[in-house]
């Protein structure tokens, strides 16, 4: 059992590897490969769907914008003790299936940190719309990432129950 567990760490602690480097590759990709640097560009891919360059000061939502050095620090330091909660959550996590959502919220939390930590914003560049409806503001993979590994932990702590197993099981009379 304590070898799958230490399975199931190492892989989640690769997906959150892997969601990390595929947002920092898609940024630069974005910024550097395309050229969609500054507000007011874009790129049309589907009528759909456009990459557009967004300086994203605040968090989800626009929320709690970083509007000074310290508010942006502060913010940081906020989503680096929510990153090592996670991380350390990850640490003593059973499922593989929270293991799985936890990755994709490490990987994308720690994305997002970094574009904060270089650039005092988070890039933003996938915009979904239909016609001038936007059902999400405008996001990048660590934002994706971070929606999908809340909402699979979300439904899994309201709709799924685990079936006990026997390493699970309370030992009765265990003295006698």
């Amino acid at each position: 059992m304590a070898g799958f567990m230490t399975r199931n760490r190492t892989i989640g602690f690769v997906l959150a590897a892997l969601i990390f480097i595929a947002d920092q590759a898609m940024k630069a990709w974005v910024v550097d490969g395309l050229g969609i640097d500054a507000p007011g560009k874009a790129l049309e891919v589907l009528p759909i769907f456009d990459i557009r360059f967004v300086a994203n000061i605040g968090v989800s939502l626009g929320l709690l914008p970083a509007e000074t050095s310290t508010m942006r620090w502060l913010l940081v330091g906020l989503t680096g003790v929510i990153a090592a909660g996670v991380a350390w959550w990850m640490l003593r996590e059973k499922s593989r299936h929270d293991m799985f959502a936890l990755a994709l919220v490490l990987g994308g939390a720690l994305g997002n940190i970094v574009d904060r930590m270089r650039f005092g914003y988070v890039v933003d560049y996938a915009d979904l719309h239909f016609g001038e409806w936007r059902p999400f503001l405008v996001f990048n993979v660590a934002d994706a990432a971070i929606t999908i590994g809340v909402l699979i932990l979300l439904i899994r702590a309201l709709f799924v129950r685990e079936k006990k197993t026997a390493d699970d099981a309370p030992v009765e009379n265990a003295n006698a």
